[in-house]
């Protein structure tokens, strides 16, 4: 079977071109959007996997997904990419986070004295809520509109402050996914204790189904968006 992705294969690269690689890296614990620009050699030995048996699954996926071609967004025009990522992340985000903020609160209040953990997943929650909602209200009102002008009508007047816009929002994209993985860690891996409540592994589970999305929404910026309108800048 032909090799279409290898050791050296950069991992934001690799789910740009296979978006189901995405399932395959969350289970494995590799981090395909703020640690994208990486190959995949480097997340193999930092985890310790077994290099030789992720490949012969990657890559047999991939075969098996040329039969059922999907949608790309490298490919897809930059208004429709930033339109997905409104209607679909942000949106997402705008009504999860204040409907998981008094749950995690909630489980604090009645676990947090035997799991004193619960009182840093508690504030590592609401330090991302803060950041995340300031951080869309940014790419809504700002960001995106600079980018899809400029994508229109690539003025030297207007690149500096692109490119200043997307280095801010990378590094907000950063920050975003440091505390999202302590959290995982927190929660170790967002396993509830054996004798958890309801509510307790209703939280743990948005805060897995939060991460996954997030994770998705950063690589779409990140690993297309962006590359996508610096390309342009260097044209």
């Amino acid at each position: 079977m032909e090799q279409r992705f290898t050791e050296q294969s950069l991992i934001g690269d690799i789910v740009t071109q296979f978006p189901k690689a995405a399932d395959l890296f969350k289970a494995r614990r590799i981090d395909f959007c703020c640690g994208g620009q990486r190959p995949l050699k480097e997340a193999i030995e930092e985890l310790g996997l077994d290099g030789e048996a992720l490949l012969r699954e990657l890559n047999t996926l991939y075969a098996e997904a040329q039969n059922k071609p999907t949608g790309n967004w490298s490919e897809a025009p930059l208004a429709d990419l930033v339109d997905h990522i409104i209607n679909t992340h942000h949106r997402y985000l705008n009504e999860e986070l204040p409907q998981l903020s008094p749950y995690v609160t909630k489980v604090l209040r009645v676990h947090g004295m035997h799991h004193p953990h619960l009182s840093h997943v508690h504030k590592r929650f609401h330090e991302l809520k803060t950041e995340l909602e300031q951080h869309l209200i940014k790419e809504e009102t700002g960001a995106f509109p600079l980018i899809l002008q400029f994508a229109d009508n690539p003025s030297p007047e207007n690149q500096e402050a692109v490119e200043r816009a997307i280095r801010e929002l990378v590094n907000e994209h950063d920050a975003a996914g440091d505390l999202m993985k302590e959290i995982r860690d927190i929660t170790n891996d967002f396993t509830p204790p054996e004798d958890a409540c309801g509510t307790y592994r209703l939280v743990y589970n948005r805060l897995a189904a939060l991460e996954d999305d997030l994770f998705t929404h950063i690589h779409l910026e990140n690993n297309i968006l962006f590359p996508r309108v610096l390309a342009a800048v260097k044209a």
